[in-house]
């Protein structure tokens, strides 16, 4: 044990070493609480070594602040008594293209003790992914991280934090090339910060709402999945600024129109073999893996409060929106809230299931934490999938959706905690204190906004995410 400490104590000081060879002079350490924020403290460069063998102190309230920055407490969580200490992980550590002399680490929380914080979403995550490994299953997770760019205020907007009328840089159609050719030094810099910091982009183009994109990165481990999506949305936004513009990855940034969806896309592998490509298997889908989305399918309802958190997430969640908002899967179908996605038939690693309904309001690490525990308990129950939906069950009568056993998914984020509340198996596997804390910030969100029509919704939460 002191012998890896003394290497892991070395390995921090030439990283150290490295860093501030390159110019870095702080460190920004994160971590995202349960309303979703990306939280930070930093650290100059020079001690970094210390922040990793010590820690970095910070109170436990983090994990009942708001989205507004209010703290509302939990049975467990609350006030200001308590401390934990931050420990960034080494292996992540990014010097921040977009932030010259900054670099960036994702970190667990532990007591001071040294024993993990049982509120910590990020290691939630990972005994999540080391779970699933037990049983067999590789998990590879990626995010579609959707944003919209609009002009940064000047003059009196900006001294007041008046940002009315927005003020869009493009104005090209949807998917349209024009927002290409409008904003070409934008997503540029964008494509070429994201490169340089390691992460790997898949497809980056307009989508449809005004001054819309997306940004969809490569899967790889749940964990380091997390890790990205957080890197991402801070270089977009560190661009962005630079190039006069903000950026906002709220769900609803104007009420009525359509939101900022953080899609989920997912594949299981036993033994390096993708279990979408079983020979024979209805839908190609090994009885696991078909197990597994079925147990996702089947947590729907609880699982919106942990990637739908907030009241704007459910402006966002409209029907023939292609937001998924009944529960029902489909083979390619975008308006299904779980969506098969078959991938060429030749690719052995096309295969794979994407969870619609998430938001950029979600903490990622919940979110990939969360949807393992629910495919896992699939696979435990047996769970089977009904037959997949084709369509968009929106179209379809009441009656209809009856029949086939399609039902609306959580309107609310009221009804949503509702049923994250009774669910035992993500009781189970949150354990008490990150269950109740997720707990206490939803109902805390819910009456903040209970008094707000959607326009004061939007308009409140447009750039806090």
């Amino acid at each position: 044990m002191g012998s890896r400490a003394a290497e892991q104590r070395q390995e921090a000081r030439q990283l150290a070493a490295r860093l501030s060879a390159e110019g870095v002079r702080n460190v920004a350490l994160t971590w995202v609480d349960n309303a979703g924020i990306a939280r930070v403290k930093t650290v100059p460069a020079e001690r970094l070594a210390a922040a990793a063998e010590r820690g970095v102190g910070m109170s436990p309230v983090f994990d009942v602040f708001t989205s507004d920055d209010a703290i509302t407490a939990s049975d467990h969580l609350g006030g200001p008594d308590g401390d934990l200490r931050l420990f960034p992980d080494l292996e992540r550590v990014t010097t921040l293209a977009a932030q010259p002399g900054w670099a960036w680490a994702p970190a667990d929380r532990y007591d001071q003790l040294g024993l993990p914080h049982s509120a910590c979403q990020r290691q939630f995550a990972r005994r999540m992914t080391e779970r699933a490994a037990a049983a067999g299953l590789e998990l590879r997770m990626g995010f579609e991280t959707e944003w919209v760019v609009t002009r940064a205020p000047a003059g009196p907007a900006a001294a007041t934090g008046a940002d009315e009328p927005l003020d869009y840089p493009c104005t090209g159609p949807a998917y349209g090339m024009t927002r290409v050719v409008e904003l070409s030094d934008y997503l540029r810099d964008v494509a070429e910060a994201l490169s340089v910091q390691g992460i790997d982009v898949l497809q980056l183009h307009p989508e449809y709402a005004p001054g819309q994109f997306e940004v969809t990165t490569a899967p790889g481990d749940p964990v380091r999945a997390a890790d990205d999506v957080v890197l991402v949305r801070e270089t977009i936004r560190a661009i962005s600024l630079r190039h006069g513009l903000r950026a906002s990855f709220a769900p609803s940034v104007v009420a009525g129109q359509v939101g900022n969806g953080c899609h989920l896309h997912l594949s299981l592998y036993r033994d390096g073999t993708s279990l979408h490509r079983t020979t024979d298997a209805p839908w190609g889908l090994a009885p696991d893996a078909s197990a597994f989305l079925g147990g996702i399918l089947g947590a729907l309802p609880a699982l919106l409060a942990i990637g739908c958190p907030s009241p704007a997430s459910y402006l966002r969640l409209q029907p023939s929106h292609w937001a998924g908002v009944y529960q029902c899967w489909g083979v390619e179908n975008r308006e299904a809230a779980l969506r098969l996605i078959t991938g060429a038939p030749d690719d052995p690693d096309g295969g794979h299931a994407e969870v619609k309904t998430f938001d950029a309001a979600a903490n990622p690490y919940l979110a990939v934490g969360a949807v393992i525990a629910a495919g896992l308990h699939g696979i435990e129950s047996a769970t089977r999938l009904p037959e997949p939906q084709t369509g968009d069950p929106g179209v379809l009568g009441v009656r209809e959706r009856a029949r086939r056993g399609i039902v609306r998914l959580p309107a609310t984020l009221t009804e949503a905690a509702d049923r994250l509340e009774k669910s035992a198996p993500l009781y189970e596997a949150m354990g008490e204190v990150l269950h109740g804390a997720v707990l206490a910030v939803r109902r805390a969100e819910e009456a903040h906004f209970a008094e707000s029509d959607d326009d004061a919704i939007a308009a409140a939460t447009r750039w806090r995410w």
